[in-house]
């Protein structure tokens, strides 16, 4: 058994088909199903059913994959240890944010960094804080950065900025004319809400939590899966959402949507790592520079 045929393996069981693979690796299709075909005849297993001119990951192959995925981790690492010998003149660095920091905060930190050590070739990914933490933990980042609160054993938490949580609606919205909104007036508005497992949800779910208020009295329109959609539903029709000032900075400058009167919520920014995993340099010097210039 290979890494090469390991990562042929993940490739191929990720997306269910030789030709996509092939065309992602840069391989030929003979060449990744032999290197399929050898990794199943040297155990004589069968990782995948073969139905018609389909490929389908099967139950051995399933259990097979979370092994795989871990050793191409633990592979990276040992490279990255080793990279690490040239100092930052080269390598790589894997950052995960959530929506609100990749999209609104992270970009000149990126930037930044890559003016600061050009060698560097930074992989970025984004999801939810549940998708960050997940992805920290299992070793496929090395750095994650999130809004919402994490709590695992795995990992090490530190404040690295803070942010402002605003209520926002449309122009035409009568929380849009206030003079203050009281929290006891929250449930007379229907709510665009962001989906479980990011920070913006969980920051809602804390306000309504510290206001006293059951969710049972709120009228939920839509749960959506990110900002830009809750934001321009709210833009479009009746509601109002919880939301990073970052996140709507324009459409407030703009008009489309107004800060309603209530009192700003604080809310950190976190950084995770993991705390037994191989920390590069590169990654170092970026929690360093974060925390220089980061708050």
């Amino acid at each position: 058994m290979t890494l090469d045929q390991l990562r042929i393996f993940v490739e191929v069981a990720t997306r269910e088909h030789i030709t996509r693979t092939a065309t992602a690796l840069n391989m030929t299709q003979s060449a990744v199903s032999a290197a399929i075909t050898a990794l199943e005849g040297r155990h004589g297993v069968e990782l995948f059913d073969r139905v018609g001119r389909s490929i389908v990951l099967n139950q051995t192959g399933r259990a097979f994959l979370k092994e795989a995925v871990a050793v191409l981790a633990s592979a990276r690492t040992a490279e990255g240890a080793l990279a690490d010998l040239a100092g930052l003149k080269r390598g790589e660095l894997s950052v995960m944010g959530s929506q609100t920091i990749a999209g609104y905060w992270l970009p000149a930190r990126l930037v930044r960094y890559r003016e600061k050590f050009p060698g560097i070739t930074l992989g970025v990914r984004v999801g939810n804080t549940v998708d960050v933490a997940d992805a920290v933990e299992a070793g496929e980042v090395e750095i994650g950065l999130v809004e919402g609160q994490v709590e695992r054993p795995a990992l090490s938490v530190e404040v690295v900025a803070t942010d402002e949580m605003i209520v926002v609606v449309a122009p035409q919205h009568p929380w849009a004319s206030l003079a203050k909104l009281r929290s006891s007036q929250l449930p007379e508005s229907p709510w665009v809400i962001r989906e479980p497992g990011s920070g913006t949800r969980l920051a809602f779910e804390n306000l309504i939590a510290r206001e006293g208020i059951d969710r049972n009295e709120l009228d939920i329109a839509m749960t959506l899966p990110g900002n830009e959609i809750v934001s321009g539903a709210v833009e479009a029709g009746p509601g109002a959402m919880l939301v990073s000032r970052a996140v709507v900075a324009s459409k407030l400058k703009s008009g489309t949507l107004c800060e309603v009167a209530y009192p700003p919520t604080p809310r950190p920014f976190y950084l995770l790592r993991h705390k037994e995993r191989y920390r590069s340099k590169a990654g170092d010097a970026f929690v360093a520079m974060i925390r220089e210039r980061g708050k």
